[in-house]
């Protein structure tokens, strides 16, 4: 009995996935397919409460955009990335963005499902980023919005949630109602997004960066500056992230496949 309520919730939760192609391939041809079980609409309107609240909470306590020049920087470089997203996605210019810089120590940005972007202060005092580097990070951040990573982890994490409903169900155990807004706050600040996430973010990131005009090599030194801010590193294989060396030599490749992008954009700076 245990077994066939295990089958149907598995064949139910593949009944539920619809495999998409969240993004054109660009000239870095990130090409892979994705399983959703959730719609976009539904993920963008969690993402816009859940970022309603960590902004909302962080400007109660005055940490919101509290430099103009800084934010006038940020949004100035976000705009810029903002115009090429259609490169990947037609319907992307057209997201409700918003982009705010939060005073916070931590090295950290961030960009959650439908475009709404923060940068911490954190990360603009202590790695001195240039326009270049900056626009790595920005880049790197949108391109998991395009991509829809959150949407993808939060499917996963549904299908995972229907089995696990029906193991307590047998086991007579109640199962809660996933909430989804935060899910999506989970999934933007605690749980770290896989090689392969991380991966095709990197690449989209230097493709989105050359076409708005900024040096996609700014990637290369943002991550070496990366690495001597977070000092040691576990081994590669005990990380879901990939170790600084395995990651700036893929930016390398790919940093210098959009050079041409970059060096068309370059009269537009």
């Amino acid at each position: 009995m245990m077994k066939r309520l295990l089958l149907v919730a598995l064949l139910s939760a593949l009944a539920a996935c619809q495999t998409v192609q969240t993004t054109k391939p660009g000239l870095v041809g990130v090409e892979r397919t994705q399983s959703m079980m959730i719609s976009s609409a539904e993920m963008n309107a969690h993402a816009e409460a859940a970022y309603q609240q960590e902004v909302g909470g962080a400007a109660k306590k005055g940490q919101v955009n509290r430099d103009p020049a800084q934010v006038e920087r940020v949004r100035r470089i976000a705009q810029r990335l903002i115009t090429q997203t259609g490169a990947f996605r037609p319907d992307a210019p057209a997201w409700k963005w918003e982009t705010n810089v939060i005073s916070a120590k931590e090295v950290n940005a961030w960009c959650m499902p439908g475009g709404k972007i923060a940068v911490y202060t954190g990360l603009i005092e202590r790695l001195q980023p240039t326009d270049d580097e900056l626009a790595a990070v920005m880049g790197h951040e949108i391109a998991h919005a395009l991509r829809e990573h959150g949407r993808e982890r939060a499917s996963q994490a549904q299908a995972q949630g229907m089995l696990i409903g029906v193991i307590g169900a047998v086991a007579g155990v109640s199962q809660g109602t996933l909430d989804m807004t935060q899910l999506v706050v989970n999934l933007t600040f605690n749980l770290p997004n896989s090689r392969e996430h991380e991966m095709e973010a990197d690449r989209i990131g230097v493709e989105l960066a050359a076409r708005a005009g900024y040096d996609p090599r700014g990637a290369i030194t943002l991550w070496e500056k990366m690495g001597k801010v977070g000092g040691g590193q576990p081994p590669e294989f005990l990380s879901t992230h990939p170790s600084h060396s395995t990651r700036i030599s893929d930016l390398r490749v790919y940093s210098a496949k959009v050079m041409p992008l970059y060096e068309a954009a370059r009269p537009s700076r």
